[in-house]
């Protein structure tokens, strides 16, 4: 009865089981151009992230808060 309840072993087999017929459908190629894009991806939201703290600072170096806050 305890075996019905968890369910423990049933649910790894079928994690198992679809991650291993996942694995066997992709192509070295696809695997290659998904590891490109996401460099590209990661090289960009760098990129973005330091040109905004840039501009950020610039616009706060120019337009400061005023004295009563």
């Amino acid at each position: 009865m305890a075996n019905l309840v968890s369910g423990g072993g049933t649910k790894a087999g079928t994690a198992g089981g679809t991650l291993l017929s996942v694995l066997v459908n992709i192509s070295s190629g696809d695997i290659l151009h998904t590891c490109v894009l996401a460099a590209v991806g990661a090289v960009v939201s760098f990129t973005v992230s330091i040109l905004l703290k840039v501009l950020f600072q610039r616009f706060k170096r120019k337009h400061p808060p005023p004295k009563g806050m």
